[in-house]
């Protein structure tokens, strides 16, 4: 699946904000420690903007900017041929088409090495009023006969990373999430908990301890704040 079949897949651009914003949610809940959460939100990012990230500590991430103009999304998978290392610079037609209103994304320091290389393998935005996403129309994608490599990254199917990187935005399930949570986190993940964040609820007591005993309500305030998760029905 490379990034144009992502693309046909992702909902509009307010449910897939509300569904970074429920990942990040509960794996707070689930890793009081923030460096070790794969999906974070932060509804204060910049002025008039927001970020969901995802890191796996392996080197392979995406960003996603929310704004007024729209949304931007950048994937890296650190071992995919279309690596800007493996090319020096970015793949051809990844970043070519993105538009004006998010062009100031492409060499912000937030994506981009010390060098102020962008760190990119996809590439995805969508402005307000659009009616899909849109990807650069001009990538001509590497094949391989490697297969795929053993984080299903880069190589094969799926050249960009893009249905790694982006599985879980592509497949919004609770079910999804939960299957992922308790292979990465390797604990159990009660679903109904996991709908019951997934729904947007406010969090309760009962919800917090299902998913993780050792954490209470209360000690999330601060993460419940940077989320912006709802705190009333």
């Amino acid at each position: 699946m490379t990034l144009h079949r992502v693309a046909r897949h992702l909902p509009e651009i307010p449910v897939l904000r509300e569904h970074c914003r429920a990942m990040a949610m509960l794996e707070a809940v689930l890793s009081p420690e923030w460096d070790d959460r794969y999906h974070t939100f932060d509804a204060h990012w910049a002025p008039g903007e927001q970020l969901a990230s995802m890191r796996n500590g392996s080197g392979d991430e995406f960003s996603i900017v929310f704004s007024a103009a729209g949304a931007y999304i950048r994937g890296f998978a650190h071992e995919s041929p279309m690596s800007p290392y493996v090319n020096d610079g970015p793949w051809p037609g990844v970043l070519d088409d993105v538009p004006g209103v998010f062009r100031a994304y492409v060499e912000a320091p937030a994506f981009t090495d010390e060098d102020g290389l962008p760190l990119v393998t996809a590439c995805l935005w969508r402005a307000t009023g659009d009616e899909a996403w849109q990807s650069g129309t001009a990538v001509e994608f590497p094949t391989s006969d490697r297969g795929d490599d053993a984080c299903g990254t880069g190589t094969g199917d799926d050249p960009d990373g893009a249905e790694y990187l982006f599985r879980l935005l592509v497949d919004r399930s609770p079910e999804a999430f939960q299957e992922f949570a308790e292979d990465y986190y390797d604990v159990p993940v009660p679903l109904a908990a996991v709908r019951h964040v997934c729904a947007l609820r406010p969090l309760t007591d009962p919800v917090v301890t299902a998913l993780d005993p050792d954490v209470s309500l209360d000690a999330l305030a601060k993460d419940i704040a940077e989320i912006g998760y709802p705190t009333s029905a």
